[in-house]
């Protein structure tokens, strides 16, 4: 949680120093619901996150350098620069991807998690007991994708669990003026799967519900709607002045902050001494500038990259085997774009 928190703090900064273009939207205040379920996935385990993906790739396993190396558009970065912010992929880690568009990331997980069933009984691939983690928001919730995946999910038994981080806010909306029914748990009983929840500031309280989730899916016993309900300390990007909240409520869910309450915890049931969290925090301080300084002296994509990944040609669009361009103008991409 520490790293997320440290991670994002460091990202507003460089936004603000123009090391990033696009919009960024940060995580800061909802890092137990990424600890809290995704550090209980194997590696072979898929995530399905949305565009507030930085924590979400990070708590996979994706090494900060890769992540921020993306975020300044650099060819180290885990997408070679292309996806940015909004849009985190690692094949190695299994992070199917960031989603700029609310719910568009749904239906992909719901495919991942068939694909496991799929090899599991049609393959016959035994040990395939993968899982895979879907997070949407609140605004999310009300998207016809997500029903008709849940009815899906529910129908197949899909090893995958639906986790809903309710922040409260989709964009300015509160989530209170745009559902009829709040309390979006409900929708999982009304597919015939298990709804639950949960407090999403208490990374405890996640992790144990994540724990059952994750079982039941990973014993073939299909899917679970989990709603956390947490909260984002910052605007919904950093281009938002975050006017529309109230101040009081966010001094409310500030002073539950759960990295606070999990240090509190920690050192009142003397898991760990004062200094063994302050080395914590020191270890996470220079993993962070380790990562910037990374990207920083990392280099840029070059200008032949804007035409692979277009088509399933493996090349790329008008790259032939050789490199070079194949289309009848040999001189057709020059002075089109600059890097």
């Amino acid at each position: 949680m520490v790293l997320g928190r440290s991670f994002e703090d460091m990202c507003a900064q460089m936004y603000y120093r123009g090391k990033m273009f696009g919009f960024v939207h940060l995580y800061n205040g909802q890092e137990a619901v990424s600890t809290g379920f995704i550090k209980l996935t194997k590696k072979e385990d898929s995530v399905v996150s949305t565009y507030r993906d930085h924590v979400h790739s990070l708590s996979k396993g994706v090494p900060a350098r890769e992540v921020m190396s993306e975020l300044f558009g650099k060819a180290t970065g885990c997408c070679r620069g292309q996806g940015g912010s909004m849009h985190m992929f690692s094949k190695e880690y299994n992070v199917l991807g960031g989603f700029a568009f609310i719910g568009e990331g749904i239906p992909v997980a719901t495919g991942a998690a068939f694909s496991s069933r799929y090899r599991r009984e049609v393959l016959k691939q035994a040990d395939c007991d993968h899982v895979t983690l879907a997070f949407f928001g609140d605004g999310t919730a009300n998207n016809g994708q997500f029903f008709e995946c849940l009815n899906m999910a529910a129908l197949w038994k899909l090893p995958i669990v639906f986790v809903v981080e309710n922040n409260l806010w989709a964009i300015g909306m509160s989530h209170l003026r745009a559902t009829s029914d709040p309390e979006i748990w409900k929708k999982g009983p009304a597919f015939g799967m298990p709804g639950v929840h949960v407090d999403g500031m208490d990374v405890l309280k996640v992790r144990e519900v994540a724990k059952e989730a994750i079982g039941r899916a990973r014993r073939g016993e299909g899917p679970t709607l989990v709603e956390c309900e947490t909260y984002r300390f910052r605007g919904h990007s950093l281009a938002d002045p975050d006017e529309l909240r109230d101040p009081a409520e966010k001094a409310h869910y500030a002073a539950r902050d759960p990295i606070t309450a999990l240090k509190k915890y920690i050192l009142e049931n003397n898991l760990a001494t004062e200094q063994e969290l302050k080395a914590i925090h020191k270890k996470i301080d220079e993993l962070v500038e380790d990562a910037v300084e990374f990207a920083d002296e990392s280099p840029l994509p070059p200008r032949s990259q804007l035409l692979e990944n277009v088509f399933a040609d493996p090349k790329g669009f008008g790259i032939g085997p050789d490199g070079s361009y194949r289309c009848e103008d040999p001189k057709f991409t020059q002075g089109t774009a600059h890097v």
